[in-house]
């Protein structure tokens, strides 16, 4: 329950931020056509060959190159597209939570200036990642074990990283560093969130479920129909607002670890207790 009641106190603060640009939203919005639109270019010619099933185990050196070769090709491509329009969105972020009057072209000149840095981070994120894929697939369930113990250390370590790419202009080596040790003296070793986004979002997407549910119940093809697209669109803009919400208030811890700046609308308090120890 502590761990509800912070999250929602960190979404209400970050929510306002939102509120009063709400413009912010089509960064996320861009960051999911872009990503949809990559995952159809390598997913079509997968089916179509018949490359998208995973290796077996007693497949050959060649085949298994060839299948994590395209998916590292992929992980690439989908990171630096997230990472540029969170980059972007990250830019405006910083400057809203100062008081300035950011626009979208503000946004993605940042990004546009920071090419490099996301690409080298995109490059870095896609190898953890292929690793992570691949011990998952080579050694079944322990594999799993631990790839999912490595990938939350992963994002607890670099939770700051894009916002010292913006603010900083570091490059991804040196701001994976700086974001270790910046939560290191903030909040101490051992970290882990004690809040979760995903959490409050789930009990949001229960109407959406609710009325699918009963779309499907009503055995009408009409209702159902309608109650399966406003579900839909209702789960999408979900997606949206909590992407623009949790990268809001990366921003504000930023902010806070860097330069003890408690950005208005947010509380100390929140702030100090957004991570704690394992």
């Amino acid at each position: 329950m502590n761990k509800l009641y912070r999250t929602w106190s960190l979404m209400s603060a970050s929510w306002r931020i939102l509120k009063e640009d709400k413009k912010l939203l089509l960064f996320p919005m861009m960051s999911g056509i872009s990503c949809l639109a990559v995952m159809a270019s390598f997913a079509i010619p997968a089916v179509l060959t018949g490359q998208w099933r995973p290796p077996a185990h007693s497949a050959s050196q060649s085949q298994l190159a060839t299948y994590y070769g395209l998916l590292f090709l992929y992980y690439y491509c989908n990171y630096f597209v997230i990472v540029f329009f969170n980059t972007a969105l990250i830019a405006c972020a910083v400057s809203r939570l100062r008081g300035g009057e950011p626009t979208i072209a503000d946004g993605l000149r940042a990004a546009g200036a920071r090419l490099p840095l996301i690409a080298g981070w995109a490059l870095a994120s896609a190898t953890v990642g292929l690793a992570l894929r691949v011990l998952e697939d080579r050694s079944e369930r322990v594999g799993e074990f631990v790839a999912a113990l490595l990938g939350m250390g992963w994002t607890v370590v670099t939770f700051l990283v894009v916002p010292i790419l913006v603010v900083e202009g570091k490059n991804p080596i040196s701001a994976v560093k700086e974001s270790g040790l910046l939560l290191k003296k903030t909040w101490g070793e051992q970290l882990a969130g004690s809040f979760s986004f995903s959490m409050i979002t789930f009990l949001f997407s229960i109407p959406a479920v609710a009325v699918i549910f009963l779309g499907i119940y009503s055995g009408n093809a009409l209702a159902m129909g309608v109650c399966i697209f406003v579900g839909i669109i209702y789960f999408l803009l979900l997606a949206l607002v909590q992407s623009a919400l949790e990268t809001i208030f990366q921003t504000a811890v930023y902010l806070y670890a860097r330069n003890n700046e408690i950005p208005p609308g947010f509380h100390e308090e929140l702030l100090k207790n957004a991570m704690v120890r394992k």
